[in-house]
């Protein structure tokens, strides 16, 4: 292959991830995305996240239309929310989120994958909120038990930390999830409740307003994920 065709077809890999980061969108349409995944997902009885394991979580993560595009270096890039379960069994307010990661190798094409993260316990959500939290490096991460058979290998046979769950689109086949780094989006927060708005005072309520369409994201939490 010419050093000209090579440099063509890097450049419009690069050009397409970059795309989606200057269409950024608004914290409303993040979540509206959100909710789309998952009824998306919890619509396909075959292929759905089992109940048990939405009603076990302590936190759970949408991260709509992550992008992975490239010829030889590649990237991924994705913007989403993450809600924890609130000592009474409700869900929080959602956190904003990114994630971000790289690869090397031969590849080609783009691919724009729906992603939820279905988190067991606190730890990796605190390492979230504390700085960055690497998947595959900081906790195990392993595709999630999908279907009606599912349901009942969720009672003590999963072992990870976090399951992950993905709808792909494009040239890739899946998705890669280990060094995908996750980390709290402090400027969405602010735009959407107020400035200096923690994550933990999200996860709280201790926001100066909220969104309606966070209303309609814990509802699907609730609709799917209720104890």
């Amino acid at each position: 292959m010419s050093r000209i065709l090579l440099s063509i077809l890097l450049l419009l890999g690069l050009g397409a991830l970059s795309a989606p980061a200057n269409a950024r969108p608004t914290e409303d349409e993040r979540l509206q995305q959100a909710v789309r995944v998952l009824d998306e997902v919890m619509r396909m009885p075959e292929h759905a996240i089992p109940r048990k394991l939405l009603t076990d979580a302590y936190a759970i993560a949408v991260i709509p239309d992550v992008v992975k595009a490239g010829l030889v270096l590649g990237g991924r890039h994705g913007r989403g929310v993450i809600s924890v379960r609130l000592p009474d069994g409700a869900w929080s307010t959602p956190s904003f989120i990114s994630l971000t990661g790289g690869s090397i190798g031969f590849q080609a094409g783009v691919q724009a994958t729906d992603v939820v993260l279905v988190f067991r316990s606190e730890r990796g959500v605190d390492s979230i909120v504390n700085g960055k939290f690497t998947l595959g490096a900081d906790a195990a991460v392993a595709a999630g038990p999908v279907g009606r058979m599912a349901q009942a290998s969720t009672d003590g046979q999963l072992k990870a930390e976090i399951y992950s769950y993905s709808r792909s689109r494009g040239l890739f086949a899946g998705v890669a999830l280990d060094g995908a780094v996750l980390g709290i989006d402090h400027r969405a927060n602010a735009r959407a409740y107020g400035r200096d708005t923690t994550p933990r005072a999200a996860f709280e309520g201790r926001v100066k307003k909220t969104p309606s369409a966070v209303v309609d994201f814990r509802d699907r939490l609730e609709e799917y994920g209720a104890r």
